[in-house]
């Protein structure tokens, strides 16, 4: 077959495998704080508290060093088996920690990574959840640099200490960005 050109051959272009034809991309990339966000997500599901599901990861250069999300610690029931002593005693969100059965995911987080040995100093932590007073406290003496987050929580002692801190927090908005995703594919 002489004088025919192997498929997708150009001469002037060379091997198709050399040149790459640019597409418009049909989705958006998520950014890398959205991508974390969405995985804080994911984790959350792992939940065993029945008043609120909460995830968190750590991440470090653009890699997740551990995760965590509420529930009770290791080997002992959960309260989806056995009930929750705050909603039994009508404790409001955010008061009265310590009757609580579970530990927070930022805790569970923190505690995950020295458990395995991996160090979290300058890290950012990417939360469903503000974190409240107490996990505030661990954040600030673990070396953490940044906190991401979504929903709010009812705990002012933790803002005024993470502002005082110099700890950057950000909010990010998922039910703004997925808005934006659904009318971008009608």
């Amino acid at each position: 077959m002489f004088g025919v050109e192997p498929f997708g051959f150009h001469p002037q272009h060379g091997s198709p495998l050399k040149t790459k034809e640019k597409k418009t991309p049909h989705f958006q990339r998520p950014s890398w704080d959205e991508y974390f966000m969405d995985i804080t997500h994911l984790v959350a599901k792992r939940s065993t508290c029945l008043r609120r599901q909460v995830g968190a990861i750590l991440v470090k250069d653009k890699k997740i060093l551990a995760t965590g999300y509420n529930g009770a610690p290791a080997r002992l029931e959960h309260c989806v088996d056995i009930g929750c002593l705050r909603q039994q005693r009508e404790i409001p969100s955010g008061e009265r920690h310590e009757l609580c059965r579970g530990l927070h995911a930022e805790q569970n987080a923190i505690i995950q990574a020295a458990y395995h040995g991996v160090g979290i100093r300058n890290a950012t932590l990417y939360c469903t959840n503000h974190p409240c007073i107490i996990c505030t406290k661990m954040i600030i003496n673990s070396g953490i640099e940044r906190i991401v987050y979504e929903e709010g929580y009812a705990d002012e002692l933790a803002k005024a200490m993470l502002k005082e801190s110099g700890i950057r927090v950000e909010r990010v908005d998922r039910n703004k960005r997925d808005k934006i995703e659904r009318r971008r594919k009608l």
